[in-house]
């Protein structure tokens, strides 16, 4: 018989599996749910007979029995920025390896109407719980109206104000990279930010300004860019212009990708003149001219984090909030960055 059908062509069930392994119904749910009190030699029977008959458990049905749909909701948002869509894949990837699936629900805006349409969405698809990548302070606003009604964390930036959730140490990394600078001998650094309404752009943004502040250095004014290399090559320029510039630490490294090329057009030399440090370590950060220093973020254990939060909020949910209850959940799991040195920094030379 084929593959994946029995004798009179029909999808097999697990009556097909207990026949074949010449086992009782609740042995194969056993082996299936991986449960104690079965042979070992029984069990290897029982899944040699699941893969000869290409059987797949009929999760509807389990989720009736179960009440347990083993599934998890991810509000992502239409982003080709490396920091959201690795926080996706350490998500899919922590799910896998817990043994849920992933259902996502990917947004092109995030105003709320779209985040609460994007919950209800995933709640009518019987989701355990919801993991949000949610960069915007409006977004966890918008979540934390739902709150009760589905165990909900953020992954990424997080608002312990509001709704609990995992994220990398934006302010650490940022603090950690412009004492870095500042320990070279730079007078002080300047700063090529993110969009304003972003967290990751805020904490990165504080993280500078504090290291600033505790060493009593000059605190310039930011340069505005949009995460884009473009907005980083326009603000390079700027930078470029004004000769007392021997640092720059920018807030994610395509802005820094943009700065470089800006600098090497302009005859400024990295980091013989100008030092330049960015923050994500993407793939080919290694690989620009000079190699550039950066702040990398660990997207696998961001991903874990966030799932084991989210799964301890599925088996232990808090009670819902009345309507005219201020209760808020404080709960943040916060994963550290790691300063990594490259060519693209070193001591300011002298003037």
């Amino acid at each position: 018989m084929p593959a994946g059908s029995t004798a009179d062509g029909a999808l097999p069930v697990m009556a097909d599996v207990a026949r074949l392994a010449g086992v009782s119904h609740q042995t194969v749910s056993r082996v299936l749910n991986d449960r104690p009190n079965v042979r070992p030699e029984t069990r290897e029977r029982v899944l040699v007979a699941i893969r000869e008959l290409d059987y797949r458990p009929n999760s509807a049905a389990r989720t009736l029995v179960t009440r347990k749909s083993q599934t998890l909701g991810v509000i992502s948002f239409e982003s080709t920025l490396y920091g959201p869509s690795q926080m996706l894949y350490g998500i899919e990837q922590a799910a896998r390896a817990a043994s849920y699936f992933i259902s996502i629900a990917s947004l092109r805006y995030q105003g709320i109407h779209s985040v609460h349409e994007a919950v209800d969405r995933l709640r009518d698809q019987a989701v355990e719980g919801i993991a949000v990548i949610a960069s915007q302070g409006s977004t966890v606003a918008a979540l934390a109206q739902r709150v009760g009604t589905v165990p909900m964390v953020t992954v990424g930036p997080t608002d312990s104000g509001q709704l609990p959730g995992a994220g990398v140490n934006n302010h650490a990394g940022a603090l950690a990279a412009v004492r870095y600078l500042l320990d070279l001998g730079h007078a002080t650094v300047h700063h090529v930010a993110g969009p304003k309404d972003w967290l990751e752009a805020n904490a990165r943004e504080a993280g500078w300004r504090q290291a600033l502040d505790e060493r009593g250095r000059q605190v310039v004014p930011c340069l505005a860019g949009d995460w884009s290399a473009r907005s980083g090559y326009e603000a390079g320029f700027r930078l470029a212009g004004d000769l007392t510039v021997t640092a720059v630490f920018c807030a994610n490294d395509h802005m820094a990708l943009g700065v470089l090329r800006a600098l090497q057009e302009s005859g400024r030399r990295v980091p013989e003149d100008i030092s330049v440090v960015g923050f994500d370590d993407i793939p080919e950060a290694a690989f620009l001219t000079p190699p550039l220093t950066t702040v990398r973020q660990d997207f696998g254990e961001l991903g874990r984090r966030g799932l084991e939060l989210l799964l301890q909020r599925i088996e232990s949910p808090p009670l819902r909030p009345s309507p005219r209850s201020r209760a808020t959940d404080h709960r943040v799991a916060l994963v550290a960055p790691e300063l990594v040195l490259r060519a693209s920094s070193g001591r300011p030379r002298s003037r």
